[in-house]
């Protein structure tokens, strides 16, 4: 614990002082010959308050350099953790439950239990990087105000005591003749040249340089905290998206948490001819695609984007074609093209709805694979949509559909009209012909199937999809953020590493001249600089003897 201590100079300073504000005489261990600890030229911080109160402990915890290095070290395990199996932003029409299982057993299923399958997005992941941040925050403003202060109001008269324990030192005489303020202004006008800011106070000198570079790890600090909010800015919704789409050609189909639908116009395969090939995929006789694209149109939703029982009003806003590499790109908005499957397949039909008996047809209604409406009216009869299954099957006597993709279609409607209850009766409609005959369409629906019938007059009200197209939609808004942080980062980083700060102190008392310097690195280079200097001031002193105070007699 520290006590507010009055210094021999008559100064008063606060709790936490190690060295006098003022001349820089040790206030502990004064008597001392130790190398003087000059973090912060011994200026007290906030984290050393005596009877700290609830929010001090708050800050000293914060302020740790220690927690901060565990917080960081959990975060980093997260992370691992977090790439040990895909995350579930990553799959493509799947379900995550079962992907886990199928996948990697029982590891997965406790993967996927412990929320671990969406790591980066979880809350106790950002909290952990709240964290970091607020680490930063307070570790910085603990350390950075008392370095300030002690750099802004720097003394150019030093304790004695301050300079012989100075990690470079020297005691010795004035060269013979030489008077003590002509010889200091001479020395001032040497360091200059060095590059030196020289400060002077009659026989006493103060020479620095390369302050700035005290800065860089705080520097670094404001980078990186700038990139953490850039990072954290990722979860505010509309911010941050990276999801993948399988889009059948000529279907269009809303982005997920946007206000925009894509559509898949036209896609296009080129493939390499056999001369293009070599003969070792030659004989594995495999397709290898040249080029594919999406033609993509860009759609802004202007009404009823949010109710599902009426069409979206759709408005154009950007039309691309989306290679490997060459993205749709639109107001931060970006669709990359990923990958494709040959896959033909349903898009919509345009069934009739009939009277078996008498042939009489109440006319027809546009039924999409994806996305079909709740309820149609054809005539004067009402189908309100129960049931659809894409790829239907048949589990354990239920209706079940094996994939969402619509290779075998099926839809369950409750019809309402003329002669059939007021409660509606169950019809089941199967699009494909195949699918009618696999499954018994008319058996399934048994007396139904006598009054009404629905079914498809003409193949122009099909239509198919021969590819599905893939894309990744990325929206992050974040990302000039993150830019900006690593590059102040960097800006740091080259301060602290390409410059040093360097000081030298220098009193004469009747002759006798007594320095000190410091810096924060390259000692080496530091002690030759004074060497140098001393050196066209006539005095000779070999570099390695100003270390630890080398004394010359």
């Amino acid at each position: 614990m520290f006590y507010n201590t009055k210094c021999d100079c008559g100064h008063q300073n606060p709790t936490g002082t190690t060295l006098c504000e003022s001349c820089g005489n040790p206030l502990i261990d004064a008597d001392g010959r130790d190398i003087l600890e000059m973090r912060y030229d011994g200026m007290a911080r906030r984290s050393q308050k005596s009877n700290p109160s609830m929010l001090d402990k708050v800050w000293n915890f914060f302020s740790s350099v220690k927690i901060a290095v565990w917080i960081i070290v959990f975060t980093l395990l997260a992370s691992a953790v977090g790439t040990i199996y895909p995350q579930e932003n990553t799959f493509l029409d799947m379900d995550p439950v079962q992907y886990y299982a199928d996948n990697y057993g029982t590891l997965g299923k406790i993967y996927y239990a412990l929320g671990l399958s969406h790591t980066f997005s979880s809350w106790w992941f950002i909290t952990l990087l709240f964290m970091i941040g607020t680490s930063l925050v307070i570790c910085s403003l603990d350390r950075v105000l008392p370095l300030y202060r002690a750099l802004s109001k720097q003394q150019i008269r030093k304790h004695m005591n301050f300079l012989t324990r100075q990690n470079v030192a020297l005691t010795t005489e004035l060269p013979a003749g030489s008077d003590e303020a002509g010889w200091t202004s001479k020395m001032g006008d040497v360091l200059k040249k060095k590059h030196y800011r020289v400060h002077t106070d009659g026989s006493a000198l103060l020479a620095e340089k390369y302050r700035f570079s005290r800065w860089g790890p705080y520097i670094n600090h404001i980078g990186l905290i700038i990139f953490l909010i850039g990072v954290l800015m990722r979860s505010i919704p509309g911010w941050h998206m990276d999801q993948y789409m399988g889009i059948l050609e000529g279907e269009t189909k809303p982005i997920p948490h946007t206000s925009y639908y894509i559509k898949n116009e036209k896609f296009t395969l080129t493939l390499y001819d056999d001369n293009e090939l070599p003969e070792s995929i030659k004989e594995k006789g495999q397709i290898v695609p040249k080029t594919y694209e999406t033609q993509a149109v860009l759609y802004h939703c202007t009404a009823n984007c949010d109710d599902a029982t009426k069409e979206p009003v759709l408005e154009e806003v950007h039309r691309s074609d989306i290679l490997v590499n060459h993205p749709l790109d639109y107001k931060g908005l970006q669709a990359y093209q990923f990958n494709y499957k040959v896959s033909p397949l349903l898009i919509s039909v345009k069934p009739t709805l009939s009277n078996p008996a008498t042939g009489e047809s109440y006319g027809s209604f546009d039924l999409p694979m994806t996305n079909p409406k709740d309820e149609y009216q054809v005539g004067p009869y009402k189908l309100k949509l129960k049931g659809y299954y894409p790829e239907f099957g048949i589990e354990n006597g239920q209706p079940i559909s094996k994939s969402n993709e619509p290779n075998a279609p099926a839809f369950i409607f409750s019809i309402t009209g003329p002669g059939l209850a007021d409660k509606g009766e169950p019809y089941m409609y199967f699009p494909r012909q195949i699918d009618q005959e696999t499954f018994s369409q008319d058996t399934i629906n048994g007396e139904m199937s006598k009054k009404l019938k629905i079914a498809v007059g003409s193949m122009e009200g099909v239509k198919f999809a021969n590819y599905t197209t893939y894309l990744n939609i990325r929206v992050d808004k974040a990302m000039p953020y993150i830019w900006v942080g690593a590059a102040i980062f960097m800006i740091g980083v080259i301060m602290g590493f390409y410059w040093q700060h360097r000081r030298i102190w220098i009193r004469i008392d009747d002759g006798k001249l007594t320095l000190g310097g410091h810096t924060n690195k390259n000692w080496f280079g530091f002690r030759s600089e004074v060497a140098a200097a001393l050196k066209k001031n006539e005095i000779e002193i070999s570099p390695k003897s100003l270390a630890n105070g080398g004394t010359q007699r």
